[in-house]
């Protein structure tokens, strides 16, 4: 059954797969930012003003960026295809089902970060995902499409067999990190287990009593998986060239300075997010294994593609990453 978000997005798609690019260059660039540390390249490039900086060296002086607080990928889908930011930063299912709806309409610019998601569990007796009952439930950022419901779905393809891979998506409510957080914390609240992005894991690791680790993102895929990239529209790509030279520009600027001087990224992040989080306290959670791919390329994408044109919800298989990125980051390994 159709509800109105899939009828507006698949309106919006083949709006944007129908009409043709216009050469309309923009001088104010509206973006989406999330919280949560493992955004911290964005944190970075809004505090520094580096997507700006880059865009003058590219002889676009006066360019601005307006950004926008998103707490999770489903709106930011919505507002990308209808035109109110111009690029966004979301996970892998969000890039791969736009990329399809839209027939290319949409690819990705850089990525950004693949740092570990982990499901996270306040119940004694949840040590496993064969421990999950029906009356369970799981907070991730967007049902059935976010990068975390999208995990689920293969590790019940694992567990249970290939045509078991929709096993958990009734358990699953959405709900953005920070809330999931506070309804963690809730005694009372009906949420026992998030599947969540860092520093809301360690956050709860460290804060709630009894949480523990069910499972992370790299034991279900088998490695590094790409949690945020920069997303745009074709149109918007072909109107803004330099925008998008510029963009890849800052985030490797970004990068830079989140390996040079963590201390620094962290100021970024505590100082966009507003959050109150010491300082030490952030750095050491980024000394965890698995806590420094902020890389640029795009990993284990495909396999993210491969399982949804296998349960049916990407009717295109890719050929490559290549094929859901823009060329201006193809010089780069991916997968």
């Amino acid at each position: 059954m159709l509800n109105r978000r899939t009828v507006v997005v698949g309106i919006g798609a083949l709006a944007l797969a129908r009409t043709p690019a216009r050469a309309q260059p923009k001088t104010e660039i509206t973006m989406s930012r999330q919280p949560g540390i493992l955004y911290m390249p964005l944190h970075i490039i809004e505090k520094h003003n580096l997507l700006e900086k880059h865009a003058a060296s590219l002889g676009l002086a006066g360019t601005t960026v307006k950004w926008v607080a998103f707490s999770g990928g489903g709106p930011q889908q919505d507002a990308l295809i209808s035109g109110n930011v111009d690029i966004i930063n979301t996970g892998t299912g969000n890039l791969l089902l736009l990329w399809d709806r839209t027939r290319g309409g949409v690819k990705g610019v850089v990525a950004s970060s693949a740092l570990p998601l982990q499901l996270i569990s306040r119940e004694a007796r949840i040590k496993s995902l064969t421990d999950y009952k029906e009356d369970d439930r799981i907070a991730v950022p967007t049902v059935k499409v976010s990068t975390q419901a999208i995990l689920l779905q293969m590790a019940a393809s694992k567990l249970f067999g290939p045509d078991q891979w929709a096993k958990f998506d009734p358990l699953t409510v959405q709900l953005g990190h920070p809330d999931a957080f506070i309804a963690m914390k809730n005694d009372s609240h009906e949420i026992k287990n998030h599947f969540a992005a860092p520093p809301y894991d360690y956050y709860e690791l460290t804060q709630i009593p009894e949480t523990h680790v069910v499972t992370n993102s790299a034991d279900i895929i088998g490695g590094p998986l790409t949690q945020g990239q920069f997303i745009t529209t074709t149109k918007f790509a072909d109107a803004n060239p330099k925008i998008i030279q510029a963009l890849r520009a800052a985030a490797e600027e970004a990068k830079q300075i989140i390996e040079r001087d963590i201390a620094a990224g962290v100021e970024a992040y505590r100082a966009v997010n507003n959050d109150k989080t010491p300082a030490d306290v952030l750095i050491a959670l980024l000394s965890r294994p698995g806590m420094s791919e902020w890389n640029l390329y795009p990993q284990g994408t495909m396999k993210f593609a491969a399982h949804l044109h296998k349960v049916g919800t990407l009717k295109t298989m890719p050929a490559s990453w290549k094929d859901y990125y823009l060329p201006i980051l193809h010089d780069l390994p991916g997968n």
